[in-house]
């Protein structure tokens, strides 16, 4: 078992509202590790943050990613910084990747750049959202099977260009 399509992407690319969609249109289950972090932690990703500190937070998440991977079927989001983990990289091999880009300007918009999200606090969120692209956007890039700017386009837009890019557009697998 594999997932049809893994999406990534940084915070406010819309993993998770275009991962929704694309199952919607695949007719597939949709998962989210963030959610199933939450869920098997029992506590907020920024309380893991918090009191466990990012290295605890990113072997939790990659060991969910990994169960993630191996059991589920359909679409799959991935938390923004799975993919710095080179075990989850090697993992993504051969699976129909999705990179899902955002500007600077849009992300931050989209984000609104709060504490919610636990890289992004501080005294200046955009400069960090910033660093953060700059980090990502060549890891992301090497991770994908296909890239879809999201900043001009609708959900729906950006669902049919995923769906173009990896089946075709009729959906059906290559």
């Amino acid at each position: 078992m594999a997932p049809r399509a893994v999406v990534i992407g940084p915070p406010g690319a819309g993993k998770s509202t275009i991962g929704r969609l694309l199952a919607e249109r695949l007719a597939v289950g949709f998962r989210d590790t963030d959610d199933d972090i939450v869920r098997t932690e029992d506590r907020a990703i920024a309380d893991i943050f918090t009191t466990d500190g990012e290295a605890v937070f990113r072997k939790i998440e990659e060991d969910v990613v990994a169960t993630a991977l191996a059991e589920h079927d359909g679409v799959l989001a991935l938390g923004g910084g799975s993919v710095l983990s080179e075990a989850t990289r090697e993992r993504l091999a051969g699976h129909p990747v999705v990179y899902l880009s955002v500007g600077l300007a849009e992300g931050a918009k989209r984000v609104g750049l709060s504490t919610a999200r636990p890289l992004l606090a501080g005294l200046n969120p955009r400069a960090t959202f910033k660093a953060l692209l700059d980090e990502r956007i060549p890891v992301y890039r090497s991770a994908a099977s296909v890239e879809v700017p999201t900043d001009r386009l609708t959900p729906d837009e950006v669902v049919a260009q995923i769906v173009d890019a990896l089946w075709g557009v009729d959906g059906s697998p290559s």
